[in-house]
């Protein structure tokens, strides 16, 4: 997941991180061996046959040096963070080749501070470009005195422009590779965040489902061998439950389940009545205007805080109101669940309280959970469109 997806599939220049293949070097090679058209004056003047054989090899070998040294510098370091002594020693070896060509061999070779004010703009750390290309220019102006000062005048704006130029290449050039990095991260966050999303999904399955297995089969195992038919329709519900888990585990692991809360609604009443609960259940709750996802989130609440009092609390009455209410922020849709229990081990909210105020804050709701004057109340809101009347089932 932290893999570039668009790594190596040339949708994007690499020239801001080493190449990973052959057709990314040369892509690279390319981009950066344009630029030494420039070097066709110099090149021209050597061919030219104006100097005597041996300026003519050492101007060959010094070109060479400097070609190769510019290249090995921009192809390794452009992009990257300030490298130390290595870049400064390569500049060095420029800085010297690019003013002893030039004042040896002719204006023609004046070109080459181009080439210098480009490495450092593409190397060194901005603060030392302010001073760096302003130096090359006029070190290379200086040169021109003496080979030709009106080709000098000509290329001293062109060294500085490029040079800058090239400073603002390469910061293009960090930050793409830092909002390369980014996505990637955004990336790896999603999946983490979608995966935590399919461990709360299927907490809340299966520990509800879970919960209702084991209660009817410690009633089936109390009904044998006293009361086959009766352990048989417990055997039954078991089935059933097991078969529904099913479908649900597969629907969440897909993303396609969305729970309605009439259906909690229902399940909580049988759920209760099986673990003797006397329950106080609304029948057909008014749901108009609630979007689905804050409609899940409070099916996801009532379904968790069904499974505690049946697991946890030891009640032996529980109800559930559905209350719209006004509030400051708006009007709210508020499910209640309330028993008379003891509220469980009493050592915090558990992993299911927290999946449930997460899900419950994603879609701008509220979860409070703790003890009331008669044991326990979860008390979920989320923002509804309906004015206040109470729909309860007490």
């Amino acid at each position: 997941m932290t893999e570039d997806r668009y790594a190596g599939t040339g949708a994007e220049t690499p020239v801001g991180r080493p190449p990973r293949g052959r057709r990314e070097l040369w892509v690279k090679l390319l981009w950066i061996g344009v630029w030494l058209v420039f070097l066709s004056s110099p090149v021209h003047d050597l061919v030219s046959g104006g100097h005597g054989a041996a300026a003519t090899w050492a101007g060959a070998v010094g070109l060479t040096a400097f070609v190769a040294v510019y290249l090995g510098l921009v192809f390794r370091n452009m992009g990257r963070t300030f490298s130390g002594p290595a870049v400064v020693v390569l500049l060095l070896i420029l800085g010297v080749l690019a003013p002893l060509l030039a004042y040896t061999l002719g204006s023609a070779w004046l070109g080459l501070f181009v080439y210098l004010s480009v490495a450092c703009g593409a190397t060194l750390p901005a603060k030392a470009t302010y001073w760096a290309i302003p130096a090359s220019a006029a070190v290379m102006y200086l040169v021109g005195l003496h080979t030709g000062e009106e080709e000098a005048r000509n290329l001293i704006l062109l060294v500085v422009l490029i040079g800058f130029a090239m400073t603002g290449v390469r910061q293009l050039v960090r930050t793409t590779v830092e909002l390369r990095k980014a996505r990637a991260t955004v990336a790896q966050l999603a999946a983490n965040e979608e995966r935590l999303r399919l461990a709360r999904d299927l907490h809340d399955l299966l520990g509800h489902s879970l919960s209702l297995i084991t209660l009817k089969s410690e009633l089936a195992g109390r009904m044998l061998p006293g009361r086959p038919e009766e352990a048989a329709q417990q055997v039954a519900d078991i089935e059933r439950v097991s078969r529904q888990a099913l479908v649900d585990v597969r629907e969440a692991v897909t993303g396609y389940r969305r729970p309605r809360l009439a259906a909690e609604l229902a399940g909580a009443q049988v759920a209760l009545t099986a673990a003797g609960v006397v329950a106080e259940i609304p029948a057909e709750p008014d749901l108009a205007g609630l979007p689905e996802e804050a409609e899940a989130a409070l099916a996801w609440t009532l379904r968790e805080a069904v499974t505690n009092v049946v697991r946890h609390s030891g009640a032996e009455r529980c109800a559930v109101e559905l209350l719209h209410r006004h509030t400051l922020d708006g009007p709210v849709l508020e499910l209640s669940v309330e028993d008379n229990g003891s509220g469980g081990s009493g050592k915090g909210p558990g992993n299911g309280l927290t999946g449930l105020a997460e899900r419950l804050q994603g879609t701008g709701g509220t979860l409070e959970a703790g003890r009331s004057a008669k044991g326990f109340r979860v008390v979920a809101r989320v923002p509804s469109a309906v004015g206040a009347d109470v729909v309860s089932g007490s």
